[in-house]
Order: structure tokens, then sequence, then C-alpha cells
């Protein structure tokens, strides 16, 4: 969200401009194991994120701050499952909170933080909207369980954590009572894989999840797949929208800075939503360049228009002044 993370979508059954949005920032990085990617809310922060949204006409934008993380790790016995504890009191805090600012009446933005946050975001969307919808925009599918994960980390299991379809594949898990899967695979579609294991590949085909793979984006563009996507899994166009952008779409070229790259992904253009970064990945310039892509991508999400926008208030051109001689 990722992370530029989540963009949890309040969405009518008419297509409104946003209005109201509240920015939640998530430090959190045991879901994986590089160090970094819990830096990036104060990078994006840092950036002008406020700013820059607030350039976007018309929109109102509070800051909720960052949630509580968890630094006491409570050993569980669950394997192929590292920090799990952390990974758990982290999403429960971030569900409690994405909760209230949909409750506030506000888009929800999630930054991040590695995608093992999209537990807590998704699950606190389905509390307010249980007919939600999930575009899960991402070069890998996140859909391994603890038996089929090679690496052990969550950011690569949220998707199966929040499924009901997968619930009887997982053993009882310490600590996650608090979240109940009820979320429907039927509801879930897939935009940019290029990096799939052979388990998730598996379980998307078995449950006819829609999912957009690069290759298919080359083929038919990046409005047709998500138009695809969305009718398959919203063809009247009124369930609420989840956004889960994770920064790893997009190209390493033009977001080196992540912890998961994986080159032939999405071009900046293509790209749409939120992002999760790793700002203590590559050099300076490396960073800048992802944090800068992680605006733009935001900043579209949210309705600015590469267009451009007219000053506020203003009505016509400046009059030259006549100069007395």
């Amino acid at each position: 969200m990722n992370s530029l993370r989540v963009l949890a979508r309040n969405m009518s059954q008419k297509w409104e401009p946003l209005k109201k949005v509240g920015i939640i920032g998530v430090p959190f990085e045991k879901g994986q194991k590089k160090y970094g990617v819990s830096i990036a809310p104060a990078a994006i922060r840092s950036a002008g994120l406020i700013e820059r949204l607030k350039e976007i006409d018309g929109i109102d934008v509070k800051d909720y701050g960052d949630i509580d993380i968890p630094s006491c790790n409570e050993p569980v016995n669950v394997d192929n499952m590292a920090h799990l504890s952390l990974v758990s009191a982290c999403n429960k805090n971030l569900s409690n909170k994405v909760s209230q600012v949909l409750k506030d009446g506000r888009v929800a933005v999630t930054i991040g933080g590695d995608h093992s946050i999209g537990v807590g975001t998704v699950d606190g969307h389905y509390r307010v909207n249980e007919d939600m919808i999930l575009i899960w925009v991402d070069a890998h599918a996140d859909i391994n369980t603890n038996k089929t994960s090679d690496s052990g980390s969550v950011h690569g299991m949220p998707v199966a954590l929040l499924v009901k379809e997968l619930s009887d594949y997982w053993p009882y898990l310490p600590t996650m009572d608090w979240q109940i899967p009820k979320f429907s695979i039927k509801n879930l579609g897939y935009v940019g894989l290029r990096s799939v294991d052979e388990y998730e590949r598996l379980a998307i085909e078995k449950y006819d999840v829609p999912a957009f793979a690069m290759e298919d984006i080359e083929e038919h563009g990046i409005q047709k797949s998500i138009n695809h996507i969305l009718h398959r899994i919203d063809p009247e166009g009124k369930k609420p929208i989840h956004v889960s952008f994770d920064i790893d779409s997009l190209d390493a070229l033009e977001a080196p800075s992540t912890g998961t790259p994986v080159r032939g992904g999405l071009t900046l253009r293509e790209a749409i939503q939120l992002m999760e970064i790793n700002p203590a990945l590559g050099n300076d310039a490396d960073r800048k360049r992802t944090i800068d892509a992680g605006l733009c991508v935001l900043r579209a999400g949210l309705g600015f228009s590469r267009r451009g926008t007219t000053p506020r208030g203003i009505l016509d051109l400046p009059v030259q002044t006549p100069q007395s001689k």
C-alpha cells in the first residue's frame, strides 16, 4: 500500500471525485528480511506528500500519523512464519485505524511498510464495507501459505491469510484470533504479476482469479486489463474498491529502491494508486527516483491530472499594468 502502499477507496454507485483523504503511516518491516522498509512513511512525508496532495483541487487531506508498532516479539510455535506475533499485532492496530478513517468519511491511504500490512488494510476496509473488491497490483501474488512459502516471510502470505477459501490450509495461528478470514477470493483480481510461485499459480487457476501478468498487459494494454478485471468481479460497478499497490509492480528502472525488484514491470505511466518502497536500498539517486515515482502514482490515484490544473480562485490571466512614462 504498500508501503506508498495501500489505497482503500469508498465508491458509491456514481464515480465521484475524491474529496477527503486520510493518511496512515505504517513503519513496519518484520514481514520480510531487508532493512529499510520501515523508513518509507517518513521518507514519503519528507518528500512533500501532504503538500503535493493538497495541490489537487478540492481534496481535504488529514494525516493520522503512524500507527503504534509493537516491539516485543511473543514466541509462537508456527512453522515457517517469521515474526508472526509482531506481524499480527501491527496488522491488528492497522485494521482498527483503517476502519476509523473510513468511518470518518475519508479515503484511507496507507503507506508502509512491507506487504504483510495488506492483512490489516484489507481487514479494516472489509469491516466497514463487506461487499468490497480487491485489486492487488504487484509483481508477486502474495498468496503463499506457511506450507508453500520458500522464505517463511509473511509479506508473501497476506492474500492467503485474508481469503476465506484458503482458511482450511492454515494451522492454528496464535495471536491471529482477531482476524477471521471472511473476504472471498471471488472478489480478488491481480495486475502486474511477473514472479509467481508454482503453488500460487495453482491457487490462482483453481479459483479462477482474474490475473493480468505483464505479458497480458503488454498485449492488451493497462486500461483494457483493469476494465476486464473490474467487469469480472464487479460487473455492475457498484462495489467499494480496495487497491493494494506494491512499488515492485513498477519496473526496477522506474523504482529501484524496493526490496523485491523484478525487471519487466509496469511503466510509471501504467501505474496507478499506491506503493511500497524501501528508502534504505540503492544509492541516493535510486531512492529519490523511487520516492518520486511513488508520489506520482499516489497523486494520480487521488485525482491529479497530467493535463494540469487551473489556479484556485482565479478566472483570468494576469493583465500587464501599463507603466507610466
